[in-house]
Order: C-alpha cells, then sequence, then structure tokens
C-alpha cells in the first residue's frame, strides 16, 4: 500500500527542515581545486549499442528484449517511441569517428549487441559472420584514429529468444550461453580490444573473467573488469548513527550487492543481515537473498582487473521510522528513505540534481572498501532539459567541471583513478522515456530522416579539459566557458534553419530524379522524331 500524498508531503517537509538544521556546505566541497591529472589519465566518451546503431532487423541481427518491449504495445515508452532507426549509428560509423576525434578523446566506451552477434543468442545455432565485420571494422577505424576501443559485452539488450526459451537471467544456464557469447568476442576482437566491460551480474561476470583469464589472457595480454552504477547516500544527520547505517545500508544495497562478491567473495554483510530479518518477518524459513557455496565464493573473489563506476547524482538518506506494508522488494528490504536537496540544482530530469561533492565521496569509498583497486568512471553526465533545443548547453558545462574536478581532488585523496568516461557521445534513445532526455555532446535531429548531428557548446569545454589534462589555472578556465559559448550561436543558426534544409532535402530527392526522368523522355521523343524525318 502506497502512503497518500499528505505523508508523502509532510515527510518532505519534515526531512528538508532536518536538512537545514543539521547539514551546511564545508568548504572543501565548495572549493575549486586547479591541476592537472596523473600523465596516462585516459579521457573518453560512451554509449551503447541499442541506443544508437538502430537497424534493428538489419542484415541479419536478432530481436533483442527491448526490442520486443518498445514494439508491444502502446504506453510502454514515452511517445511509443522505439529504438528502430535511433541515432542511424550502424550506417555512420565514420561520421561518428569524426565527432570523436573532434572531441580528442582517448577511448571510447560502446557495447555489442549480442543479437547482432548471435542472432538467437546462442553460438552453437548461428554466428552472424555480418555482425562480426561490423564490429570489427568499426575497432580498426578506432584504432586508426588513435582512440582506444573499451568494449561492454553486454549493455541491457539480452537475445529476445534467449528470454522466451529459457526466462531469461533468472536462468542459471544464462552463465553458459553468456561465456559463449564472451569467448565468441574474444576470441574475434581480443587481438585489438585491451579494455572488456562484461556487465552488472557478478556470476555471469566471474564466468566470463575465468574464460578470458584462463583462455585469452596470455595471448592477448587485456584487462576484464566490471561497471557498475550507484549515487552517493549522504546521512541526513551526520551526527545521528540511524542515519549513519541507513546510508551505509543504501551503499551496500546498490554497489556492495555486486562488488562486494566480485572483491570479497560475499553478499555485504548488512545486505544479508536485513534480508534475512525481512524473510523471517515474512514466515520464510530461509532468507530470500541466495547464498553462496564455499566453492562459489572462491570462483567469483577476485574476478575483475578493474572496477567501472557510472554515478550521475546524490542522496540524502535517513532511516525509515514507519514499516512498509507492501510485499517484498529491493526498495523495501533497505529501510530508509531517500531525499533530493531543494537547493540542488535541478539537470532536467526528475531523477537527477547536480552534487559534484558525492563522485568524490563514492570514488573515495570504493577504493577503501575493495582494496585499492584501478577505477575508471565509466558513466556520468547531465541531460538537456526537457523539450529544449538550446545548443548552448550551460547546465552541461558546469556538470562536467564541478563532477571533474571533483575526480581530481579523490585522486589527490589518493584514489586510484586510471580513466573517466564522460556520458555520451550522441542524444540517443533513453530507454522507457524515449527521445525526451538528451545526454549527448552532439544534438541529434531526430525528426530528419538522415539524423544529423550538432556539436553543443559542452563539446568546446570538454575538449579544452581534454587538451589541458585538467584544470591549469582560474584565467584560462574561464576562457574555456565564454569560448564555447561563442560556438554554439553559429550552431544554434544552422539548427534552427534545419526544417527548411529538410525541406529542400525532400524536395531535391523528389524534384531531381523526377525533372531528369522527364529530360530523358524528352530526349528519347526528339531523337525518335529525328530518326523518322529522316527516314
Amino acid at each position: 500500500m502506497k502512503p497518500a500524498p499528505a505523508v508523502t508531503l509532510w515527510w518532505v517537509l519534515l526531512l528538508a527542515s532536518r536538512l537545514g538544521a543539521t547539514r551546511k556546505g564545508s568548504p572543501e566541497e565548495a572549493s575549486f581545486y586547479y591541476g592537472t591529472f596523473p600523465l596516462g589519465f585516459s579521457w573518453g566518451v560512451g554509449s551503447s549499442a541499442f541506443q544508437t546503431e538502430g537497424a534493428w532487423d538489419q542484415d541479419g541481427k536478432g530481436p533483442s528484449i527491448w526490442d520486443a518491449f518498445t514494439h508491444s504495445g502502446k504506453g510502454k515508452v514515452l511517445g511509443d517511441e522505439t529504438a528502430d532507426v535511433a541515432c542511424n549509428g550502424y550506417y555512420k560509423v565514420q561520421e561518428d569517428i569524426m565527432l570523436l576525434r573532434e572531441l580528442q578523446v582517448n577511448h571510447y566506451r560502446f557495447s555489442l549487441s549480442w543479437p547482432r552477434l548471435l542472432p538467437t543468442g546462442v553460438r552453437g545455432d548461428h554466428v552472424n559472420e555480418k555482425g562480426i565485420k561490423f564490429y570489427s571494422d568499426f575497432i580498426d577505424a578506432l584504432l586508426k584514429s588513435n582512440i582506444t576501443p573499451i568494449v561492454t559485452l553486454h549493455h541491457w539488450d539480452l537475445p529476445q529468444l534467449l528470454q522466451v526459451k529459457y526466462g531469461g537471467w533468472q536462468n542459471v544456464s544464462m552463465t553458459n550461453y553468456f561465456s559463449d557469447y564472451a569467448n565468441l568476442c574474444f576470441e574475434a576482437f581480443g587481438d585489438r580490444v585491451k579494455h572488456w566491460v562484461t556487465f552488472s551480474d557478478p556470476w555471469a561476470h566471474a564466468q566470463a573473467w575465468h574464460s578470458y583469464n584462463n583462455t585469452w589472457r596470455s595471448k592477448q595480454q587485456g584487462l576484464v573488469g566490471i561497471s557498475l552504477n550507484c549515487e552517493w547516500g549522504e546521512p541526513v544527520d551526520i551526527s545521528n548513527p540511524k542515519d549513519i547505517e541507513a546510508a551505509e545500508r543504501y551503499l551496500q544495497f546498490c554497489l556492495g550487492w555486486f562488488a562486494n562478491p566480485v572483491y570479497a567473495g560475499d553478499y555485504p554483510q548488512v545486505m544479508k543481515e536485513s534480508i534475512g530479518r525481512k524473510s523471517a518477518e515474512q514466515g520464510l524459513d530461509m532468507s530470500r537473498l541466495p547464498v553462496f557455496s564455499l566453492q562459489e565464493k572462491s570462483y567469483i573473489k577476485g574476478t575483475s582487473d578493474f572496477l567501472g563506476l557510472g554515478h550521475f547524482t546524490t542522496r540524502y538518506i535517513t532511516e525509515r521510522n514507519s514499516s512498509s506494508r507492501q510485499g517484498p522488494s529491493y526498495q523495501n528490504d533497505r529501510d530508509l528513505l531517500e531525499l533530493v536537496d531543494p537547493n540542488w540544482p535541478d539537470m532536467g530530469s526528475q531523477q537527477l540534481s547536480s552534487v559534484p561533492w558525492g563522485l568524490r565521496r563514492l570514488l573515495n569509498f570504493a577504493q577503501t572498501q575493495y582494496g585499492d583497486p584501478p577505477i575508471y568512471v565509466m558513466e556520468n553526465g547531465a541531460p538537456q532539459k526537457l523539450h529544449c533545443t538550446q545548443l548552448c548547453d550551460k547546465w552541461r558545462i558546469q556538470y562536467l567541471k564541478g563532477y571533474i574536478n571533483e575526480m581530481l581532488k579523490a585522486i589527490k585523496d589518493g584514489a586510484n583513478i586510471k580513466g573517466y568516461t564522460s556520458w555520451s557521445l550522441l542524444d540517443k534513445f533513453e530507454w522507457e522515456k524515449g527521445y525526451s532526455e538528451r545526454y549527448g555532446f552532439y544534438y541529434v535531429e531526430f525528426k530528419n530522416r538522415n539524423k544529423p548531428r550538432y556539436p553543443k557548446a559542452s563539446v568546446q569545454y570538454y575538449k579544452k579539459i581534454i587538451t589541458a589534462n585538467g584544470f591549469p589555472n582560474p584565467r584560462e578556465v574561464e576562457s574555456w566557458y565564454f569560448k564555447a559559448l561563442e560556438t554554439c550561436s553559429v550552431n544554434n543558426q544552422m539548427l534552427a534553419a534545419e526544417p527548411l534544409l529538410s525541406h529542400m532535402q525532400m524536395a531535391t530527392e523528389i524534384v531531381v530524379p523526377t525533372v531528369c526522368t522527364l529530360c530523358v523522355l524528352i530526349a528519347a521523343v526528339l531523337l525518335m522524331l529525328l530518326l523518322r524525318s529522316q527516314s
């Protein structure tokens, strides 16, 4: 049973008053640190196959669970949109590599489409050679441009036939199918790809890691890691032990759920205790949280060469004082409430506020919690405000500046951070939100059949950070902002003229062939008349 709106509002007002009474921004949070990143620090941008490629049924690709979901009827996705075409990235590889070169990134994180490589999901059924060639050519083109590929094996687009036939990831046999798929990728691309990201599932992840470690590592000398998304959870009242415990539960349920088995061999203790207690209250004889055997613990522990972290925002956390009447769920097992400070800058999404200091705290937490692993920030970014076609994205520039600077502070603290991937290269299909949120450095005109890309002001700003490898001095950093905004005004004019250009293009596509055809027909008639007159 959901709480009544009035009760929810009362909680928000109460917690907001507690925030005002107990929280004050520290000077360290407010200060800006000028300096540069370590030599060899890797700068990049990212994307995923389903969100950008399109060509959902072309060149032998099989359907994914997201193809099936978006095609299953109205109301599933905002605006009833699909990713059938998306950014048309499957046909615009060279153009998008030019954008990467313009940004001057060191690496590009992208995912492979499992159903594009294995249409049924099963290697023994059929390997789609056109899919192999597409990604092979793409990787070659990146390397030719001196851009390192960081490849994700699975970014949510599970082959639909595996879902229908086996029930998807709930079936333990899926680990074998994923391992077969991973080995195909290692075999086909591992001679050139040296950074692999599996996905957020510790058991299937472990099997893929062992496959690489046992079969491919000695030949290919690459790295296999896992990437986990988590927001920072800050106690509402840092003097209240209950709030501190609630914030710890938030982080362990979010990050520790997958990271702890990989780095320590088991689920976090707080998860085991909380879910065990909830299970007993529900009359169950055993915990709903699975128990790893000693063999499984040993098999999973240590199966990550680096830790990838995705992070976008922060939440204030407090203990939930009233028990929920709802049934078992991830939310209820945590026994906590999340609060967004109304003073945090709104980034145009209901779930996302700009809170840069949360990234530093998360990075330091992961560093100490998991034994000083090499860390790559794999996803971090801000959406364009809803229904806004403004290319002068000042809010994204401020977000980038703040979050990247807090990452620099974390390195100063001692965190072993190797690289940063800003999310994302292009505006793209945003899952159940369709095309309503735009995370890209490049604006995509989805209404145009050719899906043209337009650079936002943040392109110039991020490029300056990359070139300087950080923030050299106040005067230079301030000049970046104004120079970035100068360039976007011209691009805005081009974008405003896009409808007219589209109509002209359509007219050209229709009129020119028609006129040419008429000219040919007239010439043929005149030729016939000429021949007749001569005869």
